[in-house]
């Protein structure tokens, strides 16, 4: 479901980082990734599409989408990219 929805909305695989990789927590937030060649202000616009559409799939769940332009370089995308895994 995730997967799709960042596919048709990105055209971009997402990747799952945080404590959603810990199969010893339990609960926690969502935390997604997309890497994109999309400006900022479109990236934006599709982050907050895909975040509804998210909500509307999932229901009431905290979602952190982290979406990384070009040029937008922040320690959570190295992060993200490097410990996140592809869905």
């Amino acid at each position: 479901m995730i997967r799709d929805t960042a596919a048709e909305i990105f055209g971009a695989p997402v990747r799952l980082f945080g404590s959603r990789l810990d199969d010893s927590a339990r609960g926690g937030d969502i935390d997604l990734y997309v890497e994109t060649q999309l400006s900022p202000e479109e990236a934006e616009a599709r982050r907050l599409r895909m975040l509804a559409r998210l909500a509307r799939l999932l229901g009431d769940r905290k979602i952190d989408l982290v979406v990384k332009t070009p040029g937008g370089d922040l320690p959570i995308h190295e992060v993200a990219g490097r410990e996140g895994r592809v869905l």
